[in-house]
């Protein structure tokens, strides 16, 4: 199960989180912190999924936006890898070209691509017309 979804940039902003586990807002602030201060600090030759109190954080960066999620420890940090990618081709395909500024003057649409995409933190859709039609259904409503 994904615990939490975050796009940081390379200043440790929190440009959009999706949290599917119920934390306070200081231990949210306090846990996207320590996770951009960890992904931060890593050589790009190393590996793109950590050990993290006893979760598993998976990471992609993208220019300047870090794209991390932190997993269950029983989940494959593989297929999550491949899922952060799968949804940053959503957001292309319903955005363009997406950027860092499309996440944050759009952080509705994302939410929506989003739940879409994740119910619950499990992976709902895989296909990537299928959530960006189904978006902008909603969208139309």
């Amino acid at each position: 199960m994904i615990r939490v979804l975050l796009f940081q940039n390379m200043h440790g902003d929190t440009r959009l989180s999706k949290w599917y586990i119920n934390y306070s807002l200081a231990e949210r602030r306090k846990i996207e912190k320590e996770i951009y201060q960890i992904v931060i600090r890593r050589q790009k030759k190393w590996s793109n999924a950590i050990e993290y109190n006893g979760y598993k954080l998976v990471y992609r960066q993208y220019a300047g936006l870090i794209i991390c999620a932190c997993i269950d420890p029983n989940e494959n940090p593989l297929a999550i890898f491949e899922m952060i990618h799968l949804f940053v081709e959503i957001m292309d395909l319903h955005f363009g070209d997406v950027c860092e500024l499309d996440i944050v003057y759009n952080f509705i649409q994302v939410h929506a691509l989003l739940d879409e995409f994740i119910l619950a933190g499990s992976l709902a859709e895989t296909c990537k017309n299928e959530v960006v039609a189904r978006a902008k259904k909603n969208e139309k409503l």
